[in-house]
């Protein structure tokens, strides 16, 4: 006879991680959600994973995205106030994700995340050629780094000792949480694994898009899968930013 009591039970929600600091919620700014509506939907189904806030992080690229304050800023305020008609029990807040190439000045101010942390990308090309450098004048100038997603930088999978060197230069990385699941690509999914055991992780994110994402993502988290694999990692998400 089957015995209910032996069931398996396991975490379904993302409470344990509270905080998402990779996004791009807001409206007609990037390659995320187009239009408010889809803005809200979305955000009402990541709060129903867990989240009780959500930072905003749209894409800052000259060639394709050349967002500022003058468009974020203005974006935030038309989720914040449709946010909160819609009754939605979570806080929205916004930064940036720059993009670290030709274009990308240190010297301007930019759009962090609070505590002066800056989320930053490159090309998953090749490596900025000078990156170090970079982060070295935006640490001067009292920034914290956050890398997005460096397990989705192929040119790493077989130099991992450029992780080491970003990790002692004093680099935050930020996972996204897909990337265990396979989503992104099995070469990808196992550097994750590779970073996660050296502890290299600071942060997690969704990195969310659109609908295919959410769909993944909620696969993950109510079959157990992201908790098994990441609930007992000691993420820094809302220690620093809840």
């Amino acid at each position: 006879m089957f015995n209910f009591f032996n069931k398996k039970s396991h975490v379904d929600n993302l409470e344990w991680l509270g905080v998402d600091i990779h996004s791009h919620l807001l409206p007609g700014l990037d390659d995320g959600s187009p239009d408010l509506a889809t803005s809200i939907r979305l955000i009402g189904n990541l709060t129903g994973l867990g989240f009780r806030k959500l930072i905003c992080t749209p894409h800052i690229f000259t060639e394709l995205y050349p967002n500022s304050d003058k468009t974020i800023l203005p974006a935030l305020s038309a989720v914040q106030s449709a946010v909160a008609d819609a009754k939605i029990n979570v806080t929205i807040d916004a930064a940036a994700e720059y993009m670290v190439d030709e274009t990308f000045e240190v010297k301007v101010p930019h759009l962090t995340l609070p505590g002066d942390f800056i989320l930053v990308e490159m090309s998953y090309l090749n490596e900025t050629p000078n990156i170090e450098q970079i982060i070295f004048e935006l640490q001067i100038k009292g920034y914290k780094v956050i890398l997005a997603h460096p397990e989705r930088y192929l040119f790493y999978h077989l130099e991992k000792q450029r992780f080491d060197r970003l990790n002692d230069q004093g680099v935050c990385f930020q996972l996204n949480l897909l990337s265990v699941s396979g989503y992104y690509g099995k070469e990808v999914k196992k550097a994750a694994e590779y970073l996660l055991e050296k502890k290299y992780y600071d942060f997690a994110g969704t990195d969310l898009h659109h609908d295919k994402h959410l769909m993944a993502l909620t696969d993950s988290v109510r079959t157990g899968l992201l908790h098994r694999k990441l609930g007992a990692y000691p993420f820094k998400n809302k220690e620093v930013f809840l």
